[in-house]
């Protein structure tokens, strides 16, 4: 049967709230009503042959909530005159909203939309865009006007987000609603507020003026001879990044290796260090200019991502030499070698032209379908002929002076 049905017809308006049409209504003031909803009817040849089943059909039809039938006499060559539909109602929101069982939720939102015009009309088209993510927060939507309010009397307020003070708003309710609150932010706030070079969720404290955790830096020393705590040889230590880019450490050569095992039993190299890789998060290390002045080499796994981390490091230090990341080396692990989840394939340009034609034969899979070789699989022998490759002991140079033995100046 072809034949809109009951349940179809209901489904309509079920469509227009799942698209948020009826309660964006409320915002916009654009009312749909009174909505003309689609209708199949019988054909003149399925009136007589299927004229039970019509019946029926039309007994469902009258049977229906909150819509109103506008009907059409037709004389039947066999059936006589008879009253068909001809077109379907619903004559209001309210009815609409009674048929498919929403009213609650309509009104929880009506009550949102008159407290948020009365506060911060700048929302309401947040409001009629996202209506549904409205009636989640309806339980905290007081909180989060007040946060509204608390920043525009405190533009670029310097402390950190759970120093905020408003009665009844939790020390961590502004990072629970970061995501919101930048959209409310955005909307609201004039754009001298807002440090538009900051973007993201991650950035949401920067981006509106709050102090942010500082970004930290793990290192070891790889020289015995270089004294940074006193008793404790090739220390572990922990920086955060502006306090990093201050150093200025008697260093030739830094490391960078992604896999923290590898960082730990990272061999020992003369006037070294090894640096915990930050992955695709260069920004912070960036900040050390002395870096400029030393050997930099990094250690990634040999894959798409590894060399695309490799690409993006070489974004603020140019110089940066791979390590293990060769050929040679993935052919010499034939049987550690592994799956790539989700390779990359967009071209690399600041890859040496040998790094280039490897990565190439990764993501087009000339070699074996998203290979990878992880860095941990790399015999642990050929890291120390590797180090010992870019290292001379034997030219050693006497940067530390009668200092060789004392904790380093960073001055």
């Amino acid at each position: 049967m072809s034949w809109t049905t009951a349940r179809e017809l209901k489904q309509q308006v079920v469509r227009l709230w799942e698209r948020g049409d009826l309660l964006r209504s409320e915002i916009t003031g654009e009312s749909r009503f009174p909505l003309k909803l689609a209708l199949t009817i019988p054909t003149s040849a399925e009136l007589t042959e299927r004229f039970d089943a019509v019946r029926v059909w039309i007994a469902g039809l009258t049977a229906l909530p909150h819509t109103r039938i506008e009907w059409r006499e037709i004389n039947h060559r066999v059936q006589g005159t008879q009253r068909l539909p001809q077109s379907i109602w619903v004559d209001c929101l309210e009815d609409a909203l009674l048929w498919i069982g929403r009213r609650a939720e309509a009104a929880r939102f009506e009550e949102l939309a008159s407290l948020t015009r009365s506060t911060h009309a700048a929302l309401l088209a947040w409001l009629a865009k996202r209506p549904f993510q409205a009636l989640e927060l309806v339980e905290v939507w007081p909180q989060l006007l007040e946060v509204v309010i608390w920043m525009q009397q405190h533009p670029h307020p310097g402390i950190y987000l759970r120093q905020v003070n408003i009665t009844g708003v939790h020390s961590k309710f502004i990072e629970a609603h970061r995501s919101v609150l930048a959209e409310w932010f955005d909307l609201v706030l004039p754009a001298s507020a807002i440090a538009a070079e900051h973007t993201g969720i991650r950035q949401f404290a920067p981006r509106y003026g709050f102090l942010d955790k500082p970004t930290r830096i793990r290192l070891r020393v790889l020289d015995p001879q270089i004294r940074w705590i006193s008793g404790s040889p090739c220390p572990d230590i922990t920086l955060d990044a502006n306090s990093f880019a201050h150093l200025n450490p008697p260093l030739r050569r830094v490391f960078i290796t992604e896999n923290e095992t590898n960082f730990l039993a990272f061999p020992q190299a003369s006037e070294a260090i090894v640096i915990f890789g930050a992955g695709y998060g260069w920004e912070a290390l960036s900040r050390a200019t002395w870096l400029h002045r030393c050997d930099l080499y990094y250690w990634g796994d040999i894959d798409t991502h590894g060399f695309a981390i490799l690409d993006q490091l070489r974004r603020h230090f140019p110089h940066t030499k791979s390590l293990l990341m060769d050929r040679s080396t993935l052919m010499a692990h034939l049987t550690s070698w592994g799956s790539e989840p989700d390779p990359i394939t967009h071209d690399l340009p600041n890859l040496t032209k040998i790094e280039g034609a490897l990565y190439d034969e990764l993501r087009d899979n000339r070699i074996r379908t998203h290979l990878r070789l992880e860095q941990e699989m790399i015999n642990y022998s050929l890291v120390e002929a590797a180090i010992a490759d870019e290292t001379d002991p034997g030219s050693k140079k006497a940067m530390f002076g009668a200092s060789t033995s004392t904790p380093w100046n960073f001055g």
